[in-house]
């Protein structure tokens, strides 16, 4: 039979699978290395949550070292933290975090995935207002956005939004991504 050897078809899931693992580790290695170099390398509460979090997905050691290197070099890449606002569908509110070493270009490719989907940013606190923000733990780890207020959709609206939420996450600059959607 031609063209059916095992090898292709393992070579093809191995590579999806790593595509998938490299897309995590690379998240993890620019938490960790922003942590880092906002704690100076000293082992901060929030530093130790991001590489728990990152050994928690089987992030390899190297890697988790390698990350907190960078963040105590000078002159390195700086990355900064920024947080997106917006309102989806049905008046949902989203949080979009991200961190990146070029505001304009995070804030563009936010953009264009939000008016793509028919929605736009929204100005700072016009939709923090739903949410708690709640303070690092080793169990909860890096700060998170708690909705106090939550929203009903509809069927149509959840699948709209579930979407928007994919393609955000798809990105390398997005972090995490809250929504106060029931």
């Amino acid at each position: 039979m031609s063209g059916h050897s095992k090898w292709s078809q393992i070579k093809r899931q191995k590579g999806v699978s790593d595509a998938k693992k490299s897309k995590v580790f690379t998240k993890h290695a620019r938490l960790i290395s922003v942590e880092s170099k906002k704690s100076k390398g000293i082992m901060s509460a929030s530093l130790q949550s991001a590489v728990e979090n990152a050994k928690r997905d089987n992030v390899p050691k190297d890697v988790i070292e390698r990350a907190i290197k960078k963040g105590n070099e000078a002159g390195g890449e700086s990355f900064e933290e920024i947080t997106y606002e917006c309102y989806g569908p049905g008046g949902s509110a989203i949080i979009i975090e991200a961190q990146t070493s070029n505001r304009n270009k995070a804030a563009q490719e936010i953009k264009h995935i939000l008016s793509k989907n028919g929605f736009t940013l929204a100005s700072p606190g016009s939709a923090s207002w739903a949410f708690k923000k709640q303070l690092p733990t080793p169990e909860n780890g890096n700060l998170k956005w708690v909705p106090e207020t939550t929203v009903p959709l509809s069927d149509p609206d959840l699948e709209i939004l579930s979407k928007i939420v994919d393609e955000l996450e798809e990105n390398e600059e997005v972090e995490e991504v809250y929504t106060n959607a029931e």
